[in-house]
């Protein structure tokens, strides 16, 4: 079991594409997403890197819209799924959020909402489907 978990934010090409593996293989590959909707946005978006013991374990990013800033694509590879690489990105991306960010939402898949409600977010609307996939928009409390 891993120890030592951590996240950075990159730009570099060559850790961006350890970003984009992890999301291909959890949401394509093992969640069947199609993937002309997985990658969307993508130079718009920061991006955030975890490792476990300086191993590729998880991303994610966070996005200026024009509701406020969406928190998205939180992907932890099987292997490291309940070692804390979740809840470590969810710190990090908060942490790196701007200090006007005031309004900071995402949609959460069933399976993660009580991740996210560890950190403040609550249900917003009824439950819905995207890439086939039930999720809640979830909504963070300051």
């Amino acid at each position: 079991m891993p120890k030592n978990v951590q996240v950075k934010k990159v730009t570099d090409p060559a850790e961006l594409k350890k970003v984009f593996a992890i999301r291909r293989e959890v949401f394509v590959d093992e969640q069947n997403c199609p993937p002309e909707l997985e990658w969307e946005h993508e130079d718009e978006s920061t991006h955030f890197l975890a490792t476990a013991d300086d191993v590729p374990a998880g991303a994610s990013r966070w996005r200026k819209t024009d509701k406020g800033y969406k928190l998205e694509r939180f992907a932890v590879l099987k292997a490291f799924r309940g070692d804390g690489v979740g809840q470590a990105l969810v710190k990090a991306v908060l942490a790196d959020l701007p200090p006007d960010a005031d309004y900071v939402y995402l949609h959460a898949q069933v399976a993660a909402v009580t991740l996210y409600e560890r950190f403040g977010f609550v249900k917003a609307d009824p439950e819905f489907e995207e890439a086939g996939i039930r999720h809640y928009k979830m909504i963070r409390n300051a």
